[in-house]
């Protein structure tokens, strides 16, 4: 896998959010802390569109998953 592609600067900029380490810093403190019952793709701050690319993400798999786990640890801190 090539991570330098998959970092999280990369996915708020795939999910159409602002994608600085300082945006990504803020959107996790404003969002923090996400209940352990939701899950992150049902979290009620995402579009559909976002909550599907998550979720699809989780689902497959796929190259992307590996950052998506890494920012729902991060919400859940």
């Amino acid at each position: 896998m090539d991570t330098d592609q998959h970092s999280a600067t990369n996915l708020f900029a795939q999910l159409g959010l602002p994608s600085t380490e300082a945006d990504i810093q803020a959107f996790i403190t404003s969002h923090r802390p996400l209940d352990a019952q939701v899950k992150l793709s049902e979290a009620p701050f995402w579009t559909a569109s976002q909550a599907k690319f998550l979720r699809d993400q989780i689902a497959n798999d796929a190259d992307w998953a590996v950052v998506v786990d890494i920012l729902d640890a991060s919400l859940r801190q």
